[in-house]
């Protein structure tokens, strides 16, 4: 029986990064569950890899399918964006194990769908005060300056993953990516193959 590791954390605290290495360790043999998404692609990202990128019709239809498991819609400054995860032929948990990345919220709806046990959290947390240098840095690049954007997400992350709100999901372990993300990198690959570990034993 297969598990769903399920990255997630704050706006800036490295989930990214952390997904495209962890999920690259061969060791590991993760297959990525990648979600939808309506917003636009944004550099060096790729369709297929970070997100499937669909447009508004596409997401209607698939909703008609009866074929999206959970959606969140967000209200930014460049309209209405839709995060959601679709059950499709990809995914086989029975045989497989799977890494995502998503919300708090997601984490919620997909261990209710797959079961108690299926759906690992792996929760990255960073300084807030460290959260927003780093995205201040990426939104003075050119290409982005969406800083109304930065700031609504900031705001927005606080109350989104709120204590109250880790602990009624079951929130308990936590991945500190403040200083060395290898070291972040690496504690999160060994708490994986663990619970791999523990899996195949029971």
């Amino acid at each position: 029986m297969g598990k769903l590791f399920y990255i997630m954390g704050k706006s800036s605290t490295g989930k990214d990064t952390i997904f495209k290495d962890v999920s690259e360790r061969e060791e590991l043999g993760l297959r990525n569950l990648v979600m939808y998404t309506t917003r636009p692609i944004r550099e060096k990202e790729t369709d297929g890899v970070e997100y499937h990128f669909v447009t508004e019709d596409e997401a209607d239809e698939l909703q008609r399918q009866g074929k999206i498991i959970e959606l969140r819609a967000y209200h930014t400054v460049h309209g209405i964006w839709k995060y959601f995860t679709v059950d499709d032929e990809h995914t086989d948990l029975e045989h497989y194990d799977y890494i995502a990345i998503g919300t708090l919220e997601s984490y919620v709806k997909l261990k209710e769908y797959y079961g108690d046990g299926k759906v690992i959290p792996i929760y990255i947390e960073v300084d807030d005060g460290n959260r927003l240098e780093r995205a201040l840095k990426r939104e003075r690049k050119p290409q982005n300056r969406k800083f109304e954007e930065m700031c609504r997400r900031f705001l927005a992350d606080a109350e989104d993953f709120s204590e109250e709100n880790l602990q009624k999901a079951g929130i308990t372990k936590r991945f500190c990516n403040d200083n060395e993300r290898e070291e972040c990198m690496q504690e999160i690959a060994d708490y994986i193959r663990q619970c791999q570990k523990e899996g195949s034993r029971a």
